[in-house]
């Protein structure tokens, strides 16, 4: 699974992306956050308050029940406000 972090996001895990292999029982996004978070450090950080964190898997925004397989890109991203 590839993923892409974006803005603060990407400052606070250190990276833009990385290729994971991700345990069976991660199934969703959530799922996928919370592997991550346990990760510790930056991901912990990025992920505390997930009200400020949006996700589109392979290039279309979803929600954290959204599923997730091998092989998908998976971005992570503060929410976009317009001006």
């Amino acid at each position: 699974m590839k993923i892409l972090y974006f803005a603060w996001v990407r400052q606070k895990v250190g990276r833009s992306e990385e290729a994971v292999d991700v345990p069976r029982d991660v199934g969703t996004v959530a799922a996928l956050i919370a592997w991550l978070s346990a990760r510790g450090g930056g991901y912990a950080d990025a992920f505390a308050d997930l009200k400020r964190v949006r996700a589109a898997v392979n290039q279309e925004h979803v929600d954290f029940e959204a599923a997730v397989r091998p092989g998908d890109e998976v971005a992570f991203f503060p929410p976009v406000t317009g001006g």
